[in-house]
């Protein structure tokens, strides 16, 4: 029971982390000529390598969207849709294809949601705005942003080795023998001295 729920709680405060940083993320953006480029995707695609698909939906989906609500609230609809996909689709094919080969699978995943973020903001935005023009002249920016999230997700997750730091942490408790209190130690020797005097008598 214990050991679940460590395994909860350090799965709790991964997810709370990893949206506070999509918030962040969100909330500014690399000047380039033109436009901005927005990192949340390295964090969304990071944390959806680590995570199962729930979590890394309120990564990807609440995070971002939350991230639009405080500090530019118009597209924050199309980033819960677009953003929460992208993670979930990540996470499913990291954690279910080429079990085998996890960082080919995460790869492949990661480069799957950098297509549907690119694809759905694109016709988000054709949406929110009913421009074609506007969401026309932004697909450069999201194709640059996507796949630099992409790439530098996979860096942080296999290169720096955060993935092994969270299953070290995710695992660490499974795999320890349990702990038996020192009072239940001393009951039972006392036990079986009463019983061995018993007996002699």
């Amino acid at each position: 029971m214990k050991k679940q729920v460590y395994t909860s709680t350090i799965r709790i405060t991964t997810t709370a982390v990893f949206m506070a940083l999509t918030i962040a993320m969100a909330s500014f953006g690399i000047p380039v000529p033109g436009g901005h480029l927005y990192l949340c995707d390295v964090i969304i695609c990071l944390a959806a390598i680590l995570l199962n698909p729930f979590e890394a939906f309120l990564v990807g989906g609440l995070g971002s969207f939350f991230g639009d609500m405080i500090f530019y609230p118009l597209p924050m609809f199309v980033s819960l849709v677009v953003h929460g996909l992208q993670a979930v689709v990540i996470s499913l094919i990291s954690h279910h294809a080429l079990k085998d080969h996890p960082k080919i699978a995460s790869g492949i995943g990661v480069s799957v949601g950098a297509v549907i973020m690119v694809v759905g903001y694109t016709l988000g935005k054709i949406f929110v705005y009913s421009t074609f023009e506007y969401a026309m002249m932004k697909l450069p920016y999201e194709i640059a942003q996507g796949a630099l999230g992409a790439v530098l997700g996979m860096i942080l997750c296999w290169r720096f080795g955060i993935r092994k730091l969270f299953l070290n942490l995710v695992e660490r408790k499974r795999n320890e023998p349990a702990k038996v209190p020192a009072e239940a130690v001393a009951a039972a020797v006392g036990t079986d001295v009463t019983a061995e005097q018993s007996i002699k008598e």
